[in-house]
């Protein structure tokens, strides 16, 4: 059985210190700084997430389970990605069993901190994967586009 992620005070630590190395560019190259808004206060709520590429796209799975950054991206329909300084818009699509299917299968297999947290494993049944899709959302990154006079 999976394992559920608490947020207790070390998961705190552990994300203050990874954040930290991700502001400054430094860990693992596929680690962001997520920054959304509330849906409910419009306050900015900023997390530690992977971001993997899987056929030309790239994509941000909910790999701890349900979390609040996931409603507020749902609610947002953006995120902003940032990591050595550098900073990004993005659009986010969440996306069907079917696409999902392949990035999933590619997150458990290559970001490997978060495996007990999925029922699945990269050789698991299509199904399988699938059912992990209750509990880990998977969402296409799309750069938003400015327009030409800024806005």
């Amino acid at each position: 059985m999976a394992k559920t992620y608490r947020l207790n005070l070390g998961a705190r630590l552990i994300n203050s210190v990874f954040g930290l190395m991700t502001r400054f560019g430094l860990g693992a190259s596929y680690r962001y700084i997520l920054t959304v808004p509330g849906r409910k206060t419009g306050r900015l709520y900023s997390t530690p997430v992977d971001v993997i590429e899987v056929a030309g796209d790239r994509w941000l799975v909910a790999g701890y389970g349900p979390a609040g950054w996931v409603r507020n991206a749902r609610a947002a329909g953006a995120v902003m990605l940032s990591r050595g300084g550098r900073s990004e818009k993005f659009r986010v699509d969440e996306v069907s069993a079917q696409t999902a299917i392949p990035v999933l299968r590619t997150y458990i297999g290559e970001i490997r901190v978060t495996r007990p947290y999925f029922d699945a494993n990269p050789g698991s049944p299509d199904e399988a994967i699938a059912a992990e899709l209750e509990r880990h959302a998977v969402f296409r990154l799309a750069p938003e586009i400015r327009q030409a006079n800024g806005r």
